[in-house]
């Protein structure tokens, strides 16, 4: 299954990994780049597939990374000369903010893209169901 999986998100231009049987879909889904400063917006997905339960562990969240000079200005929460920056909001447990929707607001803010992470949850929803098996939202361990 998580083959017919990789194949409906080819198009998204991501990167797979596995790790305990936890599969996660990487996908950078925007870019601002500043003098010598570089900042990138992922999309990352997570799944684990239970044959014994026939169930699909599902979760996703948006990371923003960040590295360069900086001259520490307000906008960018970063102190002066070379720093590295990370971010990440689980769409799971309720921090920072609920939901992705939530979270793509937030993020819009800082950078100009359009992504359709429902579209993703979808195609792997469907794959899910014609397989017979039941997708559940649930947070999974981050590498």
């Amino acid at each position: 299954m998580i083959e017919q999986i990789k194949e409906v998100l080819e198009n998204y231009h991501g990167d797979w990994s596995e790790k305990k049987g936890v599969y996660e879909f990487n996908s950078v889904i925007a870019e601002r780049k500043a003098f010598l400063s570089n900042k990138k917006l992922t999309y990352s997905a997570r799944i684990r597939i239970n044959d014994e339960t026939k169930t699909i562990a599902f979760s996703e969240m948006l990371k923003e990374a960040g590295s360069g000079f900086t001259s520490g200005g307000f906008d960018d929460d970063m102190s002066t000369g070379f720093g590295f920056k990370t971010e990440s909001y689980n769409t799971m447990n309720g921090s920072r903010e609920g939901t992705i929707q939530e979270q793509s607001n937030l993020f819009g803010k800082k950078f100009d893209y359009k992504f359709n992470y429902q579209e993703i949850k979808e195609k792997i929803e469907n794959i899910a169901t014609s397989a017979g098996y039941k997708l559940e939202y649930q947070i999974l361990p981050v590498k």
